[in-house]
C-alpha cells in the first residue's frame, strides 16, 4: 500500500517514531502514537472513508477540526468523527457506508453506577488555547486570577501549531519574524509557568446554559481541575462530563471554514486549507500530489506555499476578485516559485468519480475553471481543466461565535477575542487576547487601571486590511551592498527595521503599515551585509546586492525555505522578479544554512547588474506542472451539495426559496438542509448566500434555531456511567 509520509521537510523536523498497528477493512495499518484516523488513513492513501446512504456518494474530510461530519468512520462499532477520534492499539475501523449499525450492548446486570456531575468555579473560563487564549490567559495569570483554559485538541496554540511561515506585524508586540509554531511554543510556555492557569486538552465545550453554568466533555483528566490532561498517547481517554460556573467567560474559539457550492463539492479530495495545514504541517502527511487552490487570501496563499515545501506539485490558484485579498508579498512570492494565479476565475467543477464504485475509491482527479465577467457570471468559452487530486477551498473563514450568543441571551458576563470576535490575522488574535485579559481584570474589580491607548491602536493596525499597492523604489547606488526592498503594499509589518544594526532600513512613521526605505548613503552608513533583514523577512521579499567583488557581476543573496540539498554551489537555476517574471538563468556560488539563520538556506547567486536588483526569487516549480489539459472535462452530475450531512443540493433550495420560503426551520422540515450530525455548521452559512443570490434581502429570512449542544456527546457521559457499555444506552 502506498506510502505518503513525509520524510524530510525544511522547516519541521521528522523523527522515526512508534508505531500502533489497527486495522482497515479488516487490513492491519500502523499509525503514529497519538494520529488521528484521519491522518492514519491519508497517509496510506485512503481518501474515501465511506459512502453516503442518500445516494452513494463517498465521503472523505473536509474541515478535519470537528466541525463537520464529513469523515465518519466505523471505529470497534461505534461511529466516530475520523479527525478527531486517536487509533488506539488494535482498533478495527471501517468504512461507513449507509446508516451505522448500532452495536450489541453487552447486558448489565442491575442498575449501572452513575456519578454526580462535579461543579468547578472558577473567576475566568477561557474557552480555547489558540493565541488570543493563551495570550489572555497569561494576562490574567499575571495579576492573580485563576483560569480554566479549555481547548478540544492535544496541545496548545491552536493554528498557530499549523503556520510553518514567520509571521508579519511588530517584533515587540507579537512576535513578528517568528515562526507560528515558535510562538506557539514560546505562549505555551508562558502558560504552564503559571500556577494560576488549569489547561483542559482533549476537552470541549457542550454548551452555555440558562444558569450560568458551562458544560465541558473533559477528557483525560483526573480531579477538579488539573495543570494537563492530556492522555498517554496510545491511550484512549477517559471522559467525564464537568459544569464550570465562571464569574467572566472569554470565548476565544477561533473560525471555522467557509464552503463553496460548486459540482463535485463534496468529492474525496476536496477540503479545506486547515484540513490541508493540518494533514501536512501537524502530522507531516503528504496529502496531496497535485493541488489546486480556490480562493486568494492569505489563508490561501500560505498554503499554496506550505504545499511546495512539502513537495507538493501546485498546479494554480483561482481568485473571483480582480486582485487576492490577501497580503501581495504572499500572492508574489507563490508567483515566483511557478505558481498561475488566476483572478477574476472561479472553480466550475472538481471532477472525478461520484458514485459509489467497487473499489470504494471515489475522489477528485481533475478541476475546471472559468473566467468570470463583471456581473460575476463564468464566461462561456472560457472553461479549462487541468489534472489535480486535490482542491483546496479557502474562501473565507466564520467567527465561531455560538458560545458567545448564548452567554449573552443568559445574561453571562462573556468577552470574546480571535477570529471570535473578528477574523483577522493570528498576530491581531494575540493583541486581542493581551485586552481582553485585562479588560476583564478589570471587570473582575481588580486594580490594573486602564488598557493603554495605544495597545488599541496596535490592535487596529494589526486587524487593518492591506493598504495601498505602490510603485517598487530600487535604490540607484551601484556599489557597497544594497538591500532591496521587493514589498510594495502597506501591510503591518516591521521586523526588517528592528534588526538592522546600522539602523539603515526605517519606516517613517509610527504606523508599521509604512513601506519602509532604505535610507542608504544619505545618512553616511553602508550597509554591512549582515543578511538579518533578509533572513526575517515574513515575505521573503528583501534580498542584497554586494557589488564589491564584481560590480558587473555582483551576487545577490536570498531567502530561501526549501531543503537545503535540493540547490548547491554550481547548479543553474531560474531567476525571476518580485511578481514571477523571468530575467534568466543565473549560476548559484553558495547555498547554507546555519543555525541563526532559524532554518533558512541563504542563496547567493550572481548575476549581470542589469538584473540584479530585479531578482527576487528562483523558480521552484517547473512551468509544466502548471498546464491545462487538452481538452475541457465536464461533470455532469448534478451534486452542487449544500448541506453535507443530508446531501440536499443547491436546487432543492432555490425552488423552496422560489416558491416562498423564507423560514430555514421550514426548509430544514422539507429537505433535512441543517439536520445532520454538523448542526448546520456548514450549510447554514450557504443558505443564507442562496437566499442573496435569489433576491431575498437577509432581513425577510427566519434564521435557524441552533442546536443546544455544540457536538454530539454520548448520553452516558451525562449520566456519568462507569461501566463503559452503559455510556451509550
Amino acid at each position: 500500500m502506498a506510502n505518503y509520509r513525509i520524510t524530510d521537510h525544511p522547516i519541521l523536523p521528522v523523527t522515526e517514531a512508534a508505531t500502533v498497528e489497527f486495522s482497515w477493512q479488516g487490513k492491519p495499518l500502523t499509525a503514529r502514537p497519538g494520529e488521528m484516523i484521519s491522518s492514519a488513513l491519508f497517509a496510506r492513501g485512503i481518501r474515501a472513508f465511506g459512502h453516503h446512504p442518500r445516494d452513494g456518494a463517498p465521503q472523505g474530510i473536509f474541515c478535519a477540526n470537528g466541525q463537520c461530519s464529513q469523515c465518519m468512520v466505523i471505529a470497534d462499532g461505534k461511529p466516530v468523527k475520523a479527525c478527531m477520534t486517536p487509533v488506539a492499539p488494535g482498533m478495527r475501523v471501517e468504512p461507513l457506508d449507509g446508516l451505522p449499525v448500532l452495536p450489541v450492548l453487552p447486558e448489565v446486570a442491575g442498575t449501572p453506577a452513575l456519578a454526580e456531575t462535579p461543579t468547578v468555579e472558577v473567576p475566568v473560563l477561557i474557552l480555547g488555547g489558540g493565541p488570543a487564549g493563551m495570550s489572555a490567559a497569561i494576562q490574567l495569570a499575571e495579576r492573580g486570577v485563576r483560569v480554566i483554559l479549555v481547548d478540544d485538541k492535544d496541545r496548545l496554540g491552536g493554528k498557530l501549531v499549523l503556520q510553518t511561515h514567520r509571521f508579519f506585524g511588530s517584533i515587540n508586540a507579537v512576535y513578528a519574524g517568528t515562526r507560528g509554531i515558535d510562538i506557539a511554543a514560546k505562549l505555551e510556555g508562558q502558560v504552564r509557568a503559571r500556577p494560576e492557569i488549569d489547561v483542559w486538552l482533549n476537552s470541549t465545550a457542550l454548551a452555555v446554559f440558562s444558569d450560568g453554568l458551562v458544560g465541558v466533555l473533559q477528557s483525560g483528566g483526573e480531579g477538579e481541575t488539573a495543570r494537563a490532561v492530556s492522555p498517554a498517547p496510545s491511550l484512549p481517554p477517559t471522559e467525564r462530563y464537568v459544569l464550570v460556573k465562571p464569574q467572566i467567560l472569554l470565548v476565544a474559539t477561533g473560525a471555522r471554514e467557509k464552503s463553496l457550492v460548486f459540482k463535485g463539492n463534496t468529492l474525496p479530495g476536496v477540503y479545506g486549507a486547515g484540513a490541508f495545514q493540518t494533514l501536512v504541517n501537524r502530522d507531516l502527511v503528504k496529502a496531496a500530489n497535485r493541488l489546486f487552490i480556490v480562493g486568494g487570501g492569505n489563508v490561501g496563499l500560505i498554503a499554496g506555499y506550505h504545499a511546495l515545501q512539502a513537495g507538493i506539485e501546485v498546479v494554480g490558484l483561482v481568485e473571483a476578485l480582480p486582485e487576492c485579498g490577501g497580503y501581495k508579498v504572499h500572492k508574489d512570492k507563490l508567483a515566483r516559485m511557478g505558481v498561475p494565479i488566476y483572478t477574476r476565475h472561479t472553480i466550475v467543477s472538481a471532477n472525478g468519480a461520484g458514485a459509489r464504485q467497487a473499489s470504494g475509491a471515489g475522489q477528485v482527479d481533475s478541476v475546471t475553471i472559468a473566467q468570470l465577467d463583471d456581473a460575476w457570471r463564468v464566461i462561456p468559452g472560457t472553461e479549462k481543466s487541468f489534472a489535480c487530486d486535490t482542491v483546496l477551498i479557502a474562501v473565507g473563514l466564520d467567527p465561531v461565535d455560538e458560545f458567545t450568543a448564548k452567554a449573552r441571551e443568559y445574561g453571562l458576563p462573556v468577552f470574546d477575542a480571535g477570529d471570535a470576535e473578528e477574523i483577522a490575522e493570528a498576530s491581531a488574535a494575540m493583541f486581542s487576547g493581551k485586552i481582553k485579559g485585562l479588560e476583564i481584570a478589570r471587570a473582575l474589580g481588580l486594580d490594573v487601571g486602564d488598557v493603554p491607548r495605544d495597545w488599541y491602536r496596535t490592535a487596529d493596525i494589526l486587524k487593518s486590511h492591506p493598504g495601498a499597492v505602490i510603485e517598487a523604489r530600487i535604490p540607484e547606488q551601484g556599489s557597497g551592498v544594497v538591500p532591496i526592498l521587493h514589498c510594495t503594499q502597506e501591510i503591518p509589518c516591521n521586523p526588517c527595521t528592528s534588526v538592522c544594526p546600522q539602523q539603515l532600513i526605517h519606516i517613517p512613521d509610527e504606523d508599521i503599515r509604512v513601506i519602509p526605505d532604505f535610507l542608504g548613503p544619505s545618512v553616511d552608513k553602508a550597509c554591512i551585509g549582515c543578511e538579518k533583514c533578509v533572513t526575517i523577512c515574513p515575505g521573503l521579499a528583501i534580498t542584497l546586492v554586494d557589488y564589491r567583488k564584481d560590480a558587473a557581476m555582483p551576487t545577490v543573496t536570498l531567502a530561501y525555505e526549501f531543503l537545503e540539498a535540493s540547490v548547491a554551489a554550481g547548479d543553474t537555476v531560474t531567476v525571476l522578479d518580485a511578481v514571477g517574471e523571468v530575467l534568466g538563468d543565473v549560476v548559484v556560488t553558495n547555498a547554507r544554512a546555519i543555525p541563526r539563520n532559524d532554518r533558512t538556506v541563504m542563496l547567493k547567486l550572481q548575476a549581470p547588474a542589469e538584473i540584479a536588483k530585479r531578482i527576487a526569487g528562483i523558480r521552484v516549480q517547473e512551468p509544466w506542472v502548471a498546464e491545462a489539459l487538452e481538452t475541457e472535462v465536464t461533470r455532469i452530475d448534478d451534486d452542487e451539495i449544500v448541506c453535507r450531512c443530508e446531501r440536499v443540493t443547491a436546487d432543492e433550495i432555490r425552488a423552496l426559496i422560489r416558491k416562498g420560503y423564507r423560514d430555514m426551520n421550514e426548509i430544514k422540515a422539507v429537505t433535512r438542509a441543517q439536520m445532520g450530525a454538523c448542526g448546520g455548521k456548514t450549510c447554514s452559512a450557504l443558505l443564507l448566500r442562496l437566499f442573496r443570490e435569489e433576491g431575498v434581502p437577509l432581513d425577510e429570512v427566519r434564521r435557524n434555531v441552533p442546536r443546544p449542544l455544540f457536538v454530539e456527546v454520548p448520553l452516558g457521559v451525562f449520566a456519568g456511567a462507569e461501566e463503559k457499555g452503559a455510556r451509550d444506552e
